[in-house]
């Protein structure tokens, strides 16, 4: 019996000797510590501080000069759409507003001819739905101006706000990279985000 033991408590001694050796781990990779820049690689551009002011200049005097200006040619058409559609809602509720109100003007009058009478005594639409329809035409007139001059208004913006991104660093001494490291104290690997500024 005590052969048995002591067999079995030297492979115990003999399995914690094995497992105190020092693991390498298979994913580790041994990273050189020296970085090599090539300093006639590395172009800085100038920043220019007017640009975003130039640009926010064109596109005040003609939508989308400004995005032709930070070369977004792309953005150029959806500009003017919106204007344009600001603009044709404003001129359709002007017209309506119009119709309405020459109709009103016409039945104060004593007039039963206009385009919303009929044909009968009694009109189809009444001069309280006239008063009403005057109300909801203006309101929507007064909106569309709102939203119009909002799409100018954030045009000159955006064509601002590009020019500043534009001119943004992206060179590498300010990097956002993942990392790997092996934590030898616990035994495993730790991953994560390293951000560097180098002045």
């Amino acid at each position: 019996m005590n052969k048995r033991f002591y067999i079995v408590l030297l492979g115990l001694f003999s399995i914690l000797f094995s497992y105190s050796q020092i693991e390498t781990d298979s994913t580790s990779i041994a990273i050189n510590d020296k970085v090599i820049i090539a300093t006639d690689t590395i172009i800085k551009k100038e920043i220019d501080p007017l640009r975003p002011a130039k640009a926010a200049f064109l596109s005040a005097i003609l939508p989308g000069l400004g995005q032709a200006y930070n070369k977004k040619y792309w953005k150029i058409p959806i500009v003017w759409g919106a204007i344009t559609g600001g603009i044709l809602v404003y001129d359709f509720n002007t017209t309506q507003l119009n119709r309405y109100r020459d109709a009103y003007k016409r039945r104060l009058a004593g007039f039963k001819d206009d385009e919303f009478y009929g044909d009968g005594d009694t009109p189809n639409i009444s001069s309280d739905a006239l008063v009403r329809a005057q109300e909801q035409a203006r309101r929507n007139k007064d909106l569309s101006l709102l939203v119009t001059l909002g799409f100018y208004a954030l045009n000159i913006l955006d064509a601002n706000i590009d020019a500043h991104l534009l001119q943004f660093n992206v060179d590498e001494n300010l990097t956002l990279s993942p990392h790997y490291q092996y934590n030898e104290m616990e035994n495993s690997s730790d991953l994560g985000l390293t951000l560097n500024f180098k002045f």
